[in-house]
């Protein structure tokens, strides 16, 4: 879970998928290991919580790069997006 302070909070905007300024459910997607960053931002994966930064168009950590210790599925949520150039 990304933390903040109440200083740090005037730089947090709210987002929802249909505002989404780039389109597409961006929020409620689970993009699964090895595939393409959409946004730049923080993903939490889907099976252990463990979260992750990641850049637009690199790529998510391989099957072997984030591992569990138990069968728990590997995916990856958006959970707070950047803004970057």
């Amino acid at each position: 879970m990304p933390y903040f302070t109440k200083e740090s909070a005037q730089h947090f905007v709210e987002e929802t998928p249909s505002r989404s300024v780039l389109g597409g459910d961006l929020w409620g997607t689970a993009y699964p290991v090895a595939s393409e960053v959409p946004v730049s931002g923080i993903y939490r994966c889907t099976g252990c919580g463990d979260e992750i930064t990641s850049n637009r168009g690199d790529r998510f950590p391989p099957q072997n790069g984030h591992q569990h210790n138990t069968m728990l599925h590997v995916a990856w949520k958006l959970v707070a997006r950047t803004k970057t150039k």
